[in-house]
């Protein structure tokens, strides 16, 4: 079981459903006038997609996102939500549009989901309302994919309270940070996790940046992980994404030490999935 009395920051009460509306609020408010009149547009498995949508019809913008065609309809369905268009394309053009900046020839302003300076000062501001709020607190644990999230999380608190410990999370049906750091680099990896939202490509300059700030790395089996997500249903009434629930996951591989709050990221789950790991 998790370790008795962690707290549970629970992102997936966000409007988009993930803390990915903090980042996208953060660089779309950052714009001059006329490169966010353009509109937005971004890349995403999902969260981001619907973090930059919900952004972009709150400040009255047009808005694309260029999403794996293989994303949870869950997702897709809310960038159409607050009228944005997704382009839904393999997995492969996808990162193939990312690394050949293909989003320089486009008429939008692109917003970077993980990688942007702005977009990761946005979501250290979690960091900051955990400190605020928690003035005892020893630990974070936070799931990582591109390393946007921990690294502005990370950031914050190394910059204001070193001493907590600030722990990274991933799937073994994705070690992408684990095995980055054991090759000093990107190495190829393919995606087999619940967690889609934490299948993010490598990136050089977050590398860096997370190598320093992260304290300690757990990878979670994926069938802890797919246990996670009925656990917090059941007993927290919380409802997570394979990514949202990593952190909880991770917790029974922790020795107790107060206070440890844990990072519920996102809970845009499918339904049907929802239902089968609920036994439904």
């Amino acid at each position: 079981m998790p370790v008795e009395g962690a707290l549970l920051k629970l992102e997936c009460l966000q409007p988009t459903g993930s803390f990915k509306v903090r980042g996208f609020f953060a660089a779309a408010l950052a714009l001059p006038k006329e490169r966010l009149a353009k509109g937005l547009i971004t890349v995403s498995a999902g969260n981001a997609a619907q973090a930059c949508a919900y952004v972009a019809h709150a400040l009255e913008v047009p808005c694309r996102v260029v999403m794996y065609e293989s994303a949870p309809a869950t997702k897709i369905d809310g960038v159409r939500r607050w009228a944005a268009t997704p382009v839904l394309l393999p997995r492969d053009k996808v990162l193939e549009w990312l690394n050949t900046q293909a989003w320089r020839s486009e008429p939008e302003t692109f917003i970077h989901p993980f990688a942007d300076p702005t977009v990761m000062a946005g979501h250290g501001g979690i960091a900051l309302e955990l400190l605020d709020d928690i003035p005892d607190l020893a630990r974070v644990v936070v799931p990582v994919g591109g390393g946007g999230l921990i690294g502005g999380i990370a950031s914050a608190v190394k910059a204001l309270k070193p001493e907590v410990e600030v722990v990274g999370v991933q799937s073994d049906g994705y070690a992408s940070w684990t095995t980055w750091l054991s090759a000093r680099g990107p190495a190829a990896i393919t995606p087999d996790t619940i967690a889609d939202g934490t299948t993010a490509p490598f990136d050089a300059g977050n590398f860096e940046l997370v190598k320093e700030c992260v304290d300690r790395w757990i990878t979670v089996p994926e069938p802890r992980l797919r246990a996670a997500i009925s656990e917090l249903a059941s007993v927290a009434k919380v409802v997570a994404e394979g990514a949202g629930a990593l952190a909880y996951a991770a917790l029974e591989q922790l020795e107790p030490r107060p206070v440890t709050a844990a990072l519920v990221s996102g809970g845009n789950i499918d339904t049907k999935l929802l239902a089968s790991l609920l036994g439904g």
